[in-house]
């Protein structure tokens, strides 16, 4: 069974703070400020309430905008308002000019439930309202409904909304809707007009109604101040606007469950799986982003051919105390397997075995089988990597190059006159003319290629596989305070020492692709292996690593020593020890170990009694 979620802590507080049925649906990534209003004008003037919320559902892989953005609003805006269009700040950024929409009434909807208050009049944030609105279960229900979309398709996680803000206002007498973005653009058109009539609504108020908390769709985080009038450049790359993701996970852990255990004060590697529908490569490559108690760490330069999928991890210390922690993960490209992991953070050592008596006895002993706990000595992973292939071909552009020339056409104009010799009209006939040019002009041109080479490659992908192995030996000997003890046989009642030496290899990939091992419990036989345990210390830290028992609190020299029951029959006496906490992007690796010690006797043998002279 799946439910789609967020937080456990965020699900709480909208069950407890929102009327709608709430089904945590929404990851929200938005924030906001604001401040004081000034007082209007008969020409400019906003009136506290006429806002609204311009919702574009935007494709998580490719940033494109799907369908027609929705313009929400409680109002009935003016019929004669000028507006510019349903165009999202994607659009915009992307190259969309700013232009007014002639002809057509506006087109808005009046959602139900009603919107929170947006916009603030007072400097009185309302975020939190906006993010349960927008993060319900109702909310994706209706937007679902209005775009023509499934529910299931808008929720599944291919898809987030892009909010943002919109202010209905009176600018020169005349009515307006804007979003924060349009605002700051139609200022620049008006060389700051509206910013010097309107600025605590469009330049403060409105741009910082919303903006978002962490990088997403390619759109940056705000840091900056969260009152005060904001310029135009702030406004355009900053403000007015949230995100919210749907992510479809495994049902989420009910309170005081978990989907993973971590050791108290233990480096370890958290890993989930990216996938992808559409080629991710260094050109658009992937980045992951781990956040845990209050710190980030991402894995970026991700890169995964079409319709594949990599481990994607991170590296970190758990606390020093028991707790349960909530492990967030999300990425820009691609879509993961898990979004949230509960991980329950446990200290071992809480059940050392009792101080052992010298009148102890166990008459109907038996030796219990050796456990088996899990063991896994080696892992293997693979990590996508990307070349680029050249493919140069040539592109055409042909383009014809004038050569104009004047062509002559030269052609004799002749005339002729009579030349009277008398007044009886004798003469002769003249013939004469010259020579005059009907040339023109030409185009002796020719057709020229201006093309040029072009790379179409493409990326070539390829793995890098990683290996890493475990290999442990535990040594059981007498503690070196025992008197008697020869080699590795000594009498009952005595303490014994236990070294783990463990070694973790790879022929490939930096340290921060693995860790030592780091834990180890020992159990023993006069207990069954149950009952009691020692949490080892960890002595020497690194892919060679050492641990050996904790300084034991009943030794009298403070020796890193177990005590045998004084009863323990002759034999073999053998420790269990599972060695563990060796971590890697594959999950842990552990490997279980035994050693033994010889019995022949016990402490009684080596004392004397004599009488006192």
């Amino acid at each position: 069974m799946k439910k789609r979620g967020i937080s456990t802590l965020l699900a709480i507080i909208m069950l407890f703070s929102f009327s709608i049925t709430v089904f945590a649906t929404g990851d929200p990534n938005v924030n906001g400020g604001g401040g004081g209003m000034g007082s209007g004008t008969s020409t400019d003037s906003w009136t506290p309430r006429h806002d609204g919320v311009r919702v574009s559902i935007v494709n998580a892989e490719t940033g494109a905008v799907m369908g027609t953005p929705i313009d929400y609003t409680n109002i009935t805006p003016a019929s004669n308002l000028i507006h510019f269009g349903k165009v999202s700040k994607l659009h915009y950024i992307n190259g969309t000019a700013l232009t007014p929409a002639v002809g057509g009434a506006y087109q808005f909807k009046n959602p139900s439930p009603a919107l929170p208050i947006i916009v603030s009049s007072s400097g009185s944030n309302n975020i939190e309202a906006v993010k349960r609105y927008f993060c319900s279960d109702g909310a994706a229900r209706m937007i679902a409904a209005d775009f023509g979309i499934s529910f299931d398709t808008l929720t599944g996680g291919i898809y987030k909304l892009l909010l943002e803000p919109i202010a209905y206002f009176k600018f020169q007498g005349v009515n307006y809707a804007m979003t924060a973005h349009e605002a700051a653009l139609y200022d620049q058109q008006l060389s700051g007009l509206l910013r010097s009539r309107m600025v605590s609504l469009s330049h403060q108020n409105l741009p910082l109604a919303m903006f978002l908390e962490r990088p997403d769709l390619g759109l940056p985080a705000y840091s900056g101040s969260k009152s005060g009038r904001q310029s135009n450049d702030t406004i355009l790359a900053y403000l007015g606007m949230g995100i919210v993701s749907y992510i479809e996970l495994e049902e989420l852990p009910e309170p005081g469950e978990y989907t993973i255990e971590y050791r108290a004060n233990t480096e370890v590697i958290t890993a989930v799986t990216l996938h992808t529908i559409d080629e991710i490569n260094y050109d658009n490559y992937a980045t992951v982003t781990f956040r845990v108690l209050g710190e980030s760490y991402q894995m970026t330069l991700v890169v995964i051919p079409e319709g594949e999928s990599q481990v994607v991890w991170f590296r970190w210390r758990t606390p020093a105390t028991e707790q349960t922690v909530t492990i967030t993960v999300e990425t820009d490209r691609g879509y993961l397997s898990e979004n949230v992991i509960v991980a329950n953070i446990v200290d071992l050592n809480k059940n050392p075995p009792p101080d052992p008596k010298a009148d102890d006895r166990n008459d109907s002993f038996t030796t219990s089988p050796i456990p088996n706990n899990a063991e896994r000595t080696s892992a293997r992973w693979t990590v996508w990597w990307a070349d680029w292939h050249e493919n140069w071909e040539w592109i055409f552009n042909w383009q014809w190059v004038e050569d104009w020339r004047w062509v002559n056409d030269w052609r004799w104009i002749s005339y002729s006159y009579f030349v009277a010799t008398d007044s009886f009209g004798g003469g002769y006939w003249v013939n004469d003319g010259w020579w005059a040019d009907y040339g023109y002009m030409y185009d002796f041109g020719k057709w020229v290629d201006f093309g040029w080479w072009h790379d179409n490659g493409w990326w070539d992908f390829f793995t890098h596989i990683y290996n890493v192995n475990l290999a442990a030996t535990s040594a059981v000997t007498p503690d070196k305070k025992v008197p008697t003890a020869s080699g590795k046989t000594m009498k009952s009642g005595y303490g014994i020492n236990n070294t783990i030496t463990a070694n973790v290899t790879t022929w490939w990939g930096s340290e921060w692709f693995y860790t030592g091992a780091q834990s180890a419990m020992s159990w023993f036989p006069e207990f069954g292996y149950d009952t009691y345990w020692r949490f080892l210390d960890l002595t020497t830290v690194g892919k060679s690593s050492r641990l050996e028992f904790k300084q034991n609190q009943f030794s009298t020299y403070n020796q890193r020593a177990h005590f045998t029951p004084v009863w323990y029959p002759n034999g073999t006496y053998t420790v269990y020890t599972w060695v563990f906490d060796a971590w890697t992007p594959a999950g842990m690796l552990s490997m279980n170990l035994t050693d033994s010690v010889n019995i022949e006797k016990s402490v009684f043998d080596d004392w004397h009694i004599a009488p006192k002279r």
